[in-house]
Order: structure tokens, then sequence, then C-alpha cells
């Protein structure tokens, strides 16, 4: 009787346990899971000119409209422009940079006596004042599940001339080459190395270009089309051979600071 009332006892004591180590993994799983939040703050106005971002800004432009982009509480990264919904979870945004714009001269230089000891006397330029100018960056891809941002790199893309219209993964604008000498028509897609389409529409001329260069593209969903308007010339349209998107979104919840994203082998067929 005493041997069975022994057993019982082990055997209760080792369903407790089970049981307190399954809830101990559910409630670890549980917060393993646990989503971010990703949010755009307010937004607010900067000083912006042209000689502060010589190939993002227009000759007229005075301010900027940023935002911030917050993850979990923490700022990482600052925002222009309107985001865009590629999936339920993932959008693009276009980032913006707070340069240092200090001349060299003008920072703060160190002196030490001849014989190399005593007190550092340190030299402050009148002009030693910060300087900081906003500057357009690149295109971001944020997750709003584990908190990723990748910086994209789009085909031809110029920061001065390049305006993207998207539409699904896709996104229509036109680029310069890299020799600066032509203005290409461009469809990139997401997580693909090489554009979708690419084709050229003039030359360009880098010292006095048409500003804008193109009109915002337009999209047409079906048939899939997307027409470009190039400043002085007629529009150009394309048809687009219609593909699925080939994102892939990290089921990882760890945060990872901004990188370039990952090239992916372009689409079977271009149009």
């Amino acid at each position: 009787m005493l041997r069975k009332s022994f057993l019982s006892l082990m055997i209760f004591g080792w369903l407790v346990t089970a049981g307190l180590l399954v809830i101990h993994s559910t409630a670890a799983y549980a917060a393993a899971r646990k989503g971010h939040t990703v949010v755009l703050g307010a937004a607010r106005r900067v000083a912006y000119t042209k000689a502060g971002d010589p190939s993002g800004a227009a000759a007229t432009d005075t301010e900027l409209r940023i935002r911030a982009l917050i993850v979990d509480g923490a700022l990482k990264e600052w925002t222009t422009g309107d985001p865009h919904d590629v999936t339920d979870r993932s959008f693009v945004v276009r980032r913006v940079m707070r340069i240092n714009d200090v001349l060299p001269e003008n920072s703060t230089t160190e002196t030490k006596p001849a014989d190399g000891k005593g007190i550092t006397h340190v030299e402050k330029p009148s002009d030693n004042k910060p300087h900081w100018v906003w500057q357009r960056g690149p295109w971001l891809l944020v997750d709003r599940v584990n908190g990723h941002i990748t910086a994209l790199k789009l085909p031809d893309y110029d920061p001065g001339v390049s305006q993207p219209v998207w539409f699904r993964d896709y996104a229509a604008y036109c680029g310069v080459t890299a020799s600066g000498k032509s203005l290409y028509a461009v469809v990139a897609q997401i997580a693909v190395r090489k554009a979708v389409l690419s084709k050229k529409i003039s030359e360009w001329d880098r010292e006095s270009p048409a500003m804008p260069a193109c009109a915002a593209a337009e999209w047409q969903r079906d048939p899939l089309r997307v027409s470009f308007h190039p400043t002085g010339r007629d529009v150009v349209s394309f048809a687009l051979a219609p593909g699925s998107a080939v994102l892939v979104e990290d089921a990882s919840d760890d945060a990872e600071p901004a990188q370039t994203a990952p090239a992916q082998t372009p689409p079977s067929k271009q149009p």
C-alpha cells in the first residue's frame, strides 16, 4: 500500500513538472513571437535648400517635410514623402539624412607644447558652429512584424531625377546611367537585381538638364502597362509581362539595422 502511494506521488510530481515546463515553453514562445511596433511620427518641416542637397533639391526648395521612423519606441530613421504598402506587413518610404556640413578648416584643432608635455591647447575657429543639412536618401523597405529596415538599391536611380511611382512591388521612374549621359525609363522590382524594364528615352545633359526630367509615371493594371512622361517629349508606354512578387519576408523577430537588399534572380523574361 505504501509503495503504491509513493508511486502515485512520484507520478503526480512528474505530471506537475511536465505541466510547468509546457507552460514555461509556451510563455517563452509567446514572448519571442511578440510583434514589434513600427510607426511614422508626426510630420515637421525643416530648412532644405539646393546648396545643402545639390542632387535632390530644386532651386526653389526652401523646406522639407519629414517624419520619424520609430521601431519599438526608438528613432531609427528620418523619412520624407508618403509610404507605400507593398504587402500587408511591409511598406516602402524614402529616407532623409542629416549631413554634417562643417568645413574641415572650421573644425576644432588641438595643439601641444613643443616638448610634448603639459596641457593640450584647443583652438576653436570663429566659424565653428555646428552646421547640418538635410539630403534625400535611398528608399527603405520596412517590415512591421520583425522591425527590419532594408535600404533598397534601385537600378539607375538618381536622387535628383528619379521620382518612383509604386505599384505592387514595382517602382517606375526615369533613371540616369552611371556615365550620366543617358536618360532611361526604368521599372524596378523589390529584391530583383536587374531592372524589369530599362529603355533609353534620350541623351542626358548633366550640365544643363531639363528639370524635372519626367512627370510622374502612370500605371495600368489590366493589361499591365506603364507610361512615362519625359519633359519636352512624347509619352512612351510599355507593356510588362505579369509576374509574381519575389519579396521574401523573413519570419525572424529580431530587429536588425538598415542593410542593402539582397540580390535575387530577375524575372525570366522582359517585355
